[in-house]
């Protein structure tokens, strides 16, 4: 068994209107979803992608109006990796200090990187594609920004862990990742995906995580209908409890927490966002489960007008 890499990457905020703002008009995703919370249908759930929402491409957001600000450390997610094509850094760079963002510029495992915080201190970094001349090419591209600019998708995410040998262990032998290098106090995992394919594992994080707006509530990992059924006994030969297989409309979950304390998902590619909307029409209207449709009324009236 081996994961494809990154599905999606799910983290919490605070103002709907501000985080659908930040993704959309300064880092230039689609809104390739709205719909809400399963477990509190009073708060809105944005996905954000490329054109299609393809796995890989796919961060979302729980915007928790009132909610207080999360503590980034052990447990979690510490910083989310977009990735855009080679040459867009010096674009990437003045668009973002534009937009009053403090920017730290790094070269890390010999990709250039801007390492920054979205505007509700959600950790965040774009990395140059190290591919010349191969990078993808987004066809989402919002005014201002060309599809040689454009951010492809993730390129992956850092951990922060409780005990990071274990969840590398548990990504090395049970997910197919690969040891690629280690620099400073991170080791680099990598999978064979184009998009999505790399996890960063810090050695020594310092804080103990804590939830909150500005942390990252869990990473999902692909796989197919075909397979998910199998990483069930896999989860469970390394003793970790996991939920059954959960409907979330556009995909089918497994959850579990790995050894390190990180909330893990196991998300399918089946069957995608078009199964309720039209290409055209993706992100557009606020689509519902058939189980909470006929509360309809009720919902809208709680949730803030966007």
């Amino acid at each position: 068994m081996k994961t494809e890499g990154l599905h999606h990457v799910t983290a919490f905020a605070r103002d709907p209107q501000e985080n659908l703002r930040f993704y959309t008009e300064v880092l230039g995703l689609r809104l390739v979803k709205k719909t809400v919370n399963f477990d509190d249908p009073g708060t809105y759930h944005f996905y954000f992608g490329n054109q299609n929402g393809d796995p890989g491409t796919i961060m979302t957001f729980f915007p928790f109006q009132g909610s207080g600000q999360g503590t980034v450390g052990k447990g979690q997610a510490g910083r989310v990796y977009f990735s855009v094509p080679k040459g867009s850094l010096s674009f990437w760079k003045e668009r973002l200090e534009k937009n009053g963002l403090n920017l730290e510029e790094k070269t890390l495992f010999g990709e250039k990187g801007l390492i920054f915080d979205d505007t509700e201190d959600l950790p965040l970094a774009i990395m140059e594609d190290a591919k010349s001349g191969k990078s993808e090419k987004s066809e989402w591209t919002p005014d201002g920004i060309s599809q040689y600019e454009a951010i492809t998708g993730m390129k992956g995410v850092l951990l922060y862990s409780y005990d990071p040998q274990a969840t590398i262990q548990l990504l090395t032998e049970s997910f197919g990742y690969t040891k690629a290098a280690e620099e400073g106090q991170i080791v680099r995992l990598t999978s064979s995906a184009t998009i999505g394919g790399v996890i960063d594992v810090h050695l020594h994080p310092e804080k103990r995580g804590v939830g909150g707006y500005g942390t990252v509530h869990h990473v999902a990992f692909r796989t197919t209908k075909e397979e998910q059924a199998n990483w069930l006994p896999i989860i469970a030969e390394n003793h970790l409890p996991s939920s059954e297989i959960l409907d979330r409309e556009y995909f089918t979950s497994i959850y579990f927490r790995e050894k390190g304390g990180i909330l893990f998902e196991i998300a399918t590619d089946e069957p995608g966002f078009m199964t309720d909307e039209t290409f055209d029409e993706l992100g557009t209207s606020l689509k519902l489960p058939e189980w909470l449709e006929k509360h309809r009324q009720q919902i809208t009236d709680i949730l803030p007008e966007l």
